[in-house]
């Protein structure tokens, strides 16, 4: 696969990442009800679900910018990690969270070859 191939597809996955996180984002930041409602059914106030979606839109900026990739992808990790754990904790399906997950970090490795050999290739 050539290298402008390989750039396109972690573009167009950052793109989609990018609408993922963008609509998530303005989902809490707006207080949509139902959303707002289904947080609270977990313990999740509203402020502090509006304060989530400043950080998954701020990691999200980071990520898209190239110069901050690398730690809004580290970032967003982080933040799907958190959500992983918060639907073990209510017994909710995780399946989607984990492939968003999955995806953030397939998207960091075609992104940055350098991330890739850091994280799996590291010889001590």
């Amino acid at each position: 696969m050539s290298q402008k191939t390989i750039n396109i597809i972690g573009w167009v996955l950052t793109t989609i990442l990018g609408l993922l996180f963008g609509m998530s984002a303005f989902i809490k930041i707006s207080q949509n009800p139902e959303a707002v409602a289904q947080a609270a059914a977990i313990g999740i106030n509203a402020g502090t679900y509006q304060v989530i979606g400043i950080i998954e839109i701020l990691a999200l900026i980071l990520f898209i910018i190239p110069r901050t990739a690398i730690i809004g992808s580290l970032l967003l990790v982080a933040y799907m990690g958190g959500a992983i754990v918060t639907h073990l904790q209510h017994q909710q399906p995780i399946l989607m969270a984990v492939l968003v997950q999955i995806t953030v970090w397939v998207t960091a490795f075609i992104r940055f070859p350098e991330l890739k050999q850091r994280l799996l290739l590291a010889k001590n």
